[in-house]
């Protein structure tokens, strides 16, 4: 039996944030090339900001060290209004990968108190199938006809917040990318982020 793992991360939540960004759960720490979220070095997700709002993919990116560039993505993230947490508290690693397939929820996040604690927050971004899935079923949403690039609205505390499914930013999605960020873009332009 794997043991049970506790989120490593602290919830990223700026006061000001208009978007929750919600993954699963990180990989294990072996994986990771920084003590932050999305931390492997093959996860796309700081190349797909790094495209839409500097026209780099290596804004963000420290090649020479395999790593990514914390000192300037968290000010980043905070002045644009973009709050980072997953979908589960606690979990078992039913084979030892980072992949969805293989995790056990044994906790999930505080959603309530996410959306709680970012009274500005307008649109959430559950990155993944089962992080989707965690989300939709807690607030009843109704998600399955939901293609990429869209979005569902649903109520939360006299709130109208929209959910949008985006393509993974993990090598393991097939999608190049420049195409994963035009999808994204479209988003921050939504919700007035760009």
């Amino acid at each position: 039996m794997q043991e049970i793992e506790t989120h490593p991360f602290e919830p990223w939540l700026p006061k000001t944030a208009k978007l929750l960004m919600l993954g699963t759960f990180p990989p294990a720490s072996k994986r990771w090339c920084m003590p932050w979220y999305y931390p492997n070095f093959t996860n796309d997700m700081w190349r797909i900001f790094g495209i839409i709002f500097f026209g780099n993919k290596f804004h963000f990116v420290d090649q020479e060290n395999k790593t990514y560039k914390l000192n300037l993505l968290k000010p980043f993230l905070e002045k644009q209004g973009i709050a980072l947490f997953d979908t589960a508290q606690r979990i078992r690693r039913t084979t030892g990968t980072a992949s969805d397939k293989d995790l056990e929820i044994v906790e999930p996040a505080d959603l309530d108190g996410m959306l709680r604690a970012l009274p500005e927050c307008r649109a959430v971004l559950a990155a993944g199938q089962l992080a989707t899935k965690i989300f939709t079923e807690h607030y009843c949403i109704d998600a399955k006809n939901l293609k990429m690039g869209e979005y569902v609205e649903f109520e939360f505390e006299g709130r109208t917040i929209r959910l949008y499914r985006q393509p993974s930013s993990s090598r393991a999605y097939p999608m190049k990318v420049e195409k994963k960020a035009e999808y994204y873009e479209q988003m921050f332009k939504e919700i007035n982020i760009l």
